[in-house]
């Protein structure tokens, strides 16, 4: 799950890690009060979309007097704000972050993060901060700095202060730094972050230390006990056949291609689409039914696939452990039938009852294709949505 810049930042500030003053704004004519409780003499105004890149987008603009910032409020809100994280489609902005400005004397990166390699905590950072990380490790990783977290006792102080001389920080802003980072990981760890990242993390021309901006995603499998993040959530940001999977507990990503697949496990969902590939298909989504598929489930995700246009064809490819291969079977022919289902279905069914319910389809009387094979299964949609053309 992620959140907007101005959230991440209130989170921080919890977690002592200091942030510019800055006010949220919906309307334009709000945007005068805003920096004038701020105060100041210069201001940024900000676009707040769930992607990176928006300066370059022309979603970041500074305003230097009042006028200017109602009028760069004007220009932005409402605006389709096109980044390379958002792809061409681009995401509308509702609302921007008014906040005072600093004099930089430095821009640097930090983030907190798994890293898979090692199986740890990671605490990276580098001294070159405002730009896109993956530029960094690209032209020079030798600028990336990275501390490996005892899983006991998470990251250490002096772990913070080596970080901080590393990336070339001295004096009074080293030791501000210090309590940023240590700030930065209690945050990650106690709200069960996926990622902690500030970019950029500033020094100014009097040694302070600040999140300039900040960015922090959530690990969804723990959103059961962070409810105060939950309440965080922009739908407006999120797409509305995604929000509707959530609702039914499905994972579902909607793809470019034009063969829906409905799986259960994240794995096999992914062998899925690439046998798809493979044999000259294009898959049009990730989804994965999970292992507790009920016949209301099956129909749900049945619907999500269909709601796109594209989708010529399906394919079920379910494993049943712990889901019975009977009770997705019940699922596949009462969603045939509910949705009157005009495209060609291709079900592949392995594990407990099987039998069942290849003999369920069967009996349907309805269009359904068993194969007993995942090639076949795959070569069978892949011919059937290529000869529908």
């Amino acid at each position: 799950m992620n959140i907007h810049e101005y959230q991440s930042k209130e989170i921080l500030k919890k977690f002592s890690v200091p942030t510019l003053k800055g006010k949220v704004i919906s309307h334009a004519d709000e945007a005068i009060n805003a920096a004038q409780e701020i105060g100041g003499k210069i201001w940024v105004v900000k676009a707040q979309i769930h992607a990176g890149g928006r300066g370059k987008g022309g979603g970041v603009k500074i305003a230097k007097s009042l006028e200017e910032v109602k009028t760069l409020a004007e220009k932005i809100l409402g605006m389709n704000l096109v980044t390379h994280q958002t792809g061409p489609e681009g995401k509308q902005v509702h609302k921007v972050l008014i906040e005072q400005g600093c004099q930089i004397k430095k821009e640097y990166y930090v983030a907190m993060l798994l890293d898979r390699t090692v199986g740890r905590l990671i605490l990276m950072a580098s001294s070159e901060g405002g730009v896109d990380i993956e530029e960094v490790a690209a032209h020079s990783p030798e600028k990336i700095h990275r501390v490996v977290l005892d899983p006991v006792v998470g990251l250490m102080p002096f772990q913070a202060r080596q970080l901080a001389y590393a990336i070339g920080l001295k004096d009074k802003a080293a030791q501000n730094a210090v309590k940023v980072f240590l700030g930065l990981a209690k945050a990650y760890e106690q709200t069960d972050c996926s990622i902690a990242e500030i970019n950029p993390l500033v020094e100014t021309v009097e040694g302070e230390v600040l999140a300039l901006d900040a960015k922090l995603n959530f690990d969804s499998n723990s959103l059961y006990r962070q409810t105060q993040i939950v309440e965080l959530r922009d739908f407006t940001e999120e797409d509305p056949v995604e929000i509707q999977a959530s609702k039914y507990d499905l994972a579902f990503i909607k793809l470019e291609g034009n063969i829906g697949c409905l799986v259960n496990g994240a794995g096999l969902a992914m062998a899925t689409m690439d046998i798809i590939k493979l044999h000259g298909g294009s898959p049009a989504n990730f989804l994965d039914v999970g292992g507790g598929a009920n016949k209301e489930k099956v129909t749900a995700a049945f619907k999500l696939i269909l709601q796109d246009p594209n989708v010529k064809g399906i394919l079920v490819n379910i494993f049943g452990g712990i889901m019975k291969c009977d009770i997705i079977a019940e699922g596949v022919i009462a969603a045939t039938k509910e949705l009157g289902l005009k495209v060609p279905l291709v079900v592949r069914l392995q594990g407990t009852n099987v039998e069942l319910g290849k003999k369920l389809l069967l009996e349907s009387g309805l269009n359904i294709t068993p194969a007993d094979d995942l090639t076949l299964a795959a070569k069978s949609i892949v011919s059937a949505v290529q000869s529908s053309k």
